[in-house]
């Protein structure tokens, strides 16, 4: 599969592509579907910016902290059957989070589910960086990335409109709906994706223990961690608190979020391919580095958005979604490739646990700086837009530190 050149090589790559992005579709989709029925949430369970807050991040630190647990045994299993075997456990997490009776209960079937879905997305991102050339890479993400777009244009939407109609389940229905879908593509993916186990070839000389500190201590992998935590801040400190801030003070009607989220997601499942084609054509570097600049614009304009008409909203949160995410290609396609096929799967798993911890982190420190005012408002928004503007120029320094460490070979 690195070199796929006749027509039937093609069709299994794009099959194998699908069934991974379906797979990042549900997890990815399981985890964004709290951050717009916040207002739901918040009314339901009679709970305040905090403990939503809270309730977003068990997820997150789940998933980190499974992350590092799965450096003990995810390049010492073949691909296919570790991603099959934690997807059904995905499944089986996220039915819970549908029959949860309380806030608490929620919170540790948010925490399970976090935790198969963190190993997930690393993992799927190995398998492609496995499976792909890297000079093909930043497409191949982008296919695979723009299950983050089919779930903003199909499953927010549609999670949405489950929530707010089918109203004996409530909150619970879109949970219902993930658990289901996931079955589908459980299927799919064990019919296309292949048996993945050229890592297993290599000899892993010393303790566990040992291996798992050598990478994580390792000069160039540090600047891969760094650089994705302050990537993640940047995003996570803002994205969970869009959907209540728009409501309470910019004075859209909550029956317009899915329409925000709609066409944010048609927009970035239009631009994820074509920007994973501009970062292997033009540079991955320079492309991050365009899209980090260019999305502190609408990160800003979020932040601190006064009563504005819709259309506006619509052209600044669409951009948002184009820029913000976007980023994301050229930096993942760059930070696979900082390590060797052989420890790429551990590797990749830090680099999730990261991420989850970094946007945990980001998601409680921006629910203890925003508040409800008596007038039911939110307050301190735009000092959390200002934070992460700074994480975003950070990160638009590192990555020509992490461009050098990455190994074409």
């Amino acid at each position: 599969m690195n070199a796929p050149a006749s027509p039937e090589k093609q069709r299994k790559e794009r099959f194998f592509l699908f069934a991974l992005a379906g797979i990042q579709f549900t997890h990815i989709l399981d985890f964004m579907i709290m951050m717009p029925l916040g207002p739901e949430f918040i009314s339901e369970l009679n709970i305040n910016t905090h403990q939503f807050g809270l309730l977003l991040s068990s997820y997150t630190f789940a998933a980190a902290i499974a992350g590092i647990f799965a450096t003990y045994y995810v390049d010492r299993f073949e691909r296919r059957q570790l991603l099959l075997s934690l997807y059904a456990c995905f499944i089986v997490a996220t039915l819970a989070c549908g029959l949860a009776p309380s806030y608490e209960s929620l919170f540790i079937a948010r925490a399970f589910a976090g935790a198969f879905g963190g190993i997930l997305g690393s993992l799927v991102q190995t398998i492609v960086a496995d499976s792909i050339p890297f000079e093909r890479r930043g497409k191949a993400l982008g296919t695979v990335m723009a299950a983050f777009s089919v779930s903003t244009v199909a499953g927010v939407p549609l999670s949405l409109f489950l929530a707010h109609h089918i109203t004996f389940l409530g909150w619970r229905a879109p949970f219902f709906f993930i658990a289901l879908i996931s079955l589908l593509i459980l299927y799919l993916g064990y019919r296309n994706i292949p048996k993945i186990a050229g890592h297993l070839d290599h000899v892993h000389e010393g303790s566990r223990m040992s291996q798992i500190l050598k990478i994580l201590l390792a000069h160039q992998h540090i600047k891969a961690f760094i650089f994705m935590a302050f990537i993640m801040i940047t995003g996570f400190s803002v994205i969970p608190y869009i959907a209540l801030y728009l409501t309470s003070n910019v004075g859209i009607d909550s029956s317009y979020i899915s329409l925000i989220y709609l066409c944010g997601g048609i927009a970035t499942l239009m631009s994820s391919r074509f920007i994973g084609h501009m970062a292997d054509q033009y540079g991955k570097v320079k492309v991050f580095r365009f899209l980090a600049v260019v999305s502190l614009v609408p990160l800003l304009v979020t932040t601190n958005l006064p009563v504005t008409p819709l259309w506006i909203v619509l052209i600044n949160s669409t951009a948002f979604f184009i820029l913000v995410s976007g980023r994301m290609i050229p930096a993942m396609a760059m930070v696979s490739q900082v390590v060797e096929n052989k420890i790429r799967g551990t590797f990749m798993s830090l680099i999730g646990s990261v991420q989850m911890f970094a946007s945990g982190i980001a998601t409680v420190l921006a629910g203890m700086v925003v508040t409800i005012g008596p007038d039911g408002k939110m307050e301190h928004y735009n000092i959390v837009g200002y934070g992460a503007v700074f994480c975003g120029l950070i990160t638009i320094w590192l990555v020509g530190y992490i461009h050098s460490d990455t190994k074409k070979t």
